[in-house]
């Protein structure tokens, strides 16, 4: 490992601000209901484990979605900075985070190359990598096989510990499509009888009815964990995908925890949106807390709750990185208090419009060249900074008129602006939030022409 990539763990302790003093402090185990664990070291990362498994899973997971990019060469896509990946890995690893979750389809595909690449230079035996059977386009039994396969190729890896059946959710059909019609789900139980599966999950996305129809599989499947979007706005007001609303938080996780069942957490920052919430919500959030981050707070409500093993974070760059170190070495949970505080918050963010994304582009790429995410989350932050003027007459027209349209051009090179959009829909069907993304995209394009012809 490059030394200069890494720091002291008393250098690391300055940093958290806990004194070297409590260094010496041996781990505390507590015990939690339903028989889990939870293993704390002053100082220290925080971990949980279940006793059926015995694995002792970092609370903070390393989320592979959304890592650094070299940059734009020409019109080609973004390729991953393989050595920025590499000291995250590293950085990470040395203050005791263990779980890494990948997928085929992440970062266009080249995910678990990036992943195995930069986990290769540690010990097997002291990492769980979880990665998913992302056979969206695709479903046949040997496409399925042959995508599965190739995960142990990109990972370097002869076992996976976690292994999930990707965005389940959006119709029981769909599911039988993908795993069970095809003989996939009996095949993956029967590696891992054989061991190249260590525990096998689902991650979901959809309908409350399809998650307990997939749920009520239990008894059949033994499912050893699923992952879940869970964040405090999802826990009690969720988004609406087109006119319905999302399931509840607070209900997948209760449902599971009812069972028993690990859950690992997904999106605990709702793509970004809780570490950029609108001024006015991130100026009550640091009345509270002046210290902490805004995004502690959406990261200490994931690992409040004692069913959850571990929540992602997807880290590109080491300030996020070293920010959620600080929350989960150790995590301190929330009190009932600040509990009610975030629900208080989740209800007062329901008055800002932004669009539901997640930067996960699973839309991307776009046939027609349209950089979506950069185009939705662009005007998300304008919503957040109050930039989105109904009326000429609105206060700071002029100058939020000039900071969209100047910062637009930025984000977004104008031949991947919205203004392209044909309506062609092959976007819709990959949104796990489903998000009406031409509709939006044409929306969006016709305030920013609006906003040129000056005809609000």
């Amino acid at each position: 490992m490059d030394n200069k990539k890494t720091i002291s763990r008393r250098d690391f302790l300055k940093i958290v601000g806990i004194t070297t003093a409590t260094t010496a402090a041996v781990s505390v185990t507590g015990c939690m209901p339903g028989g889990k664990e939870e293993f704390t070291t002053p100082g220290g990362m925080t971990y949980r484990s279940f006793p059926e498994y015995g694995d002792k899973v970092s609370l903070l997971g390393f989320g592979m979605m959304r890592l650094p990019l070299q940059g734009r060469q020409g019109e080609q896509e973004q390729l991953i900075d393989q050595e920025a990946v590499n000291e995250l890995v590293d950085y990470a690893i040395a203050h005791g985070v263990n779980y890494f979750d990948t997928s085929p389809v992440y970062v266009q595909g080249w995910s678990e190359k990036s992943t195995g690449i930069a986990l290769k230079r540690h010990p097997r035996e002291k990492l769980f990598i979880a990665t998913k059977l992302s056979n969206f386009s695709d479903p046949s039994r040997e496409n399925s096989i042959a995508m599965y396969r190739q995960s142990f190729i990109d990972l370097q890896v002869d076992y996976i510990d976690y292994y999930l059946l990707h965005s389940v959710g959006s119709s029981t059909e769909d599911f039988r499509r993908r795993y069970v019609d095809n003989g996939m789900l009996a095949f993956l139980q029967e590696e891992r009888k054989a061991g190249r599966i260590r525990r096998l999950g689902w991650s979901f996305h959809g309908r409350a009815e399809v998650f307990d129809e997939i749920l009520a599989m239990h008894d059949e499947v033994h499912w050893d964990f699923v992952q879940i979007q869970l964040n405090y706005s999802d826990w009690h007001y969720p988004t609406e995908s087109f006119g319905t609303p999302n399931v509840k938080a607070e209900y997948l996780y209760g449902e599971l925890e009812k069972r028993n069942i690990p859950v690992t957490i997904m999106e605990p920052l709702l793509g970004g949106r809780l570490s950029n919430v609108p001024q006015q919500i991130a100026v009550r959030l640091k009345q509270q807390r002046p210290e902490d981050s805004v995004a502690s707070w959406a990261f200490r409500f994931a690992g409040t709750h004692k069913g959850v093993l571990a929540v992602l974070s997807g880290m590109t760059f080491m300030e996020h990185l070293q920010d959620n170190l600080r929350t989960f070495s150790p995590l301190e949970p929330l009190t009932q208090q600040e509990m009610d505080f975030l629900d208080e918050t989740a209800r007062l963010m329901r008055q800002y419009p932004t669009i539901p994304c997640n930067d996960c582009k699973y839309c991307m790429p776009c046939p027609y060249g349209l950089d979506i995410p950069a185009i939705l989350l662009h005007y998300n932050k304008c919503v957040n900074e109050d930039k989105i003027m109904e009326s000429r007459m609105d206060e700071n027209y002029k100058r939020a008129r000039r900071e969209f349209l100047i910062g637009y051009d930025r984000s977004v090179p104008k031949l991947r602006q919205a203004s392209h959009c044909i309506g062609c829909r092959q976007c819709v069907s990959h949104c796990p939030q489903s998000i009406d993304i031409p509709a939006e995209l044409h929306r969006i394009d016709d305030y920013v022409e609006s906003l040129k012809q000056e005809t609000l």
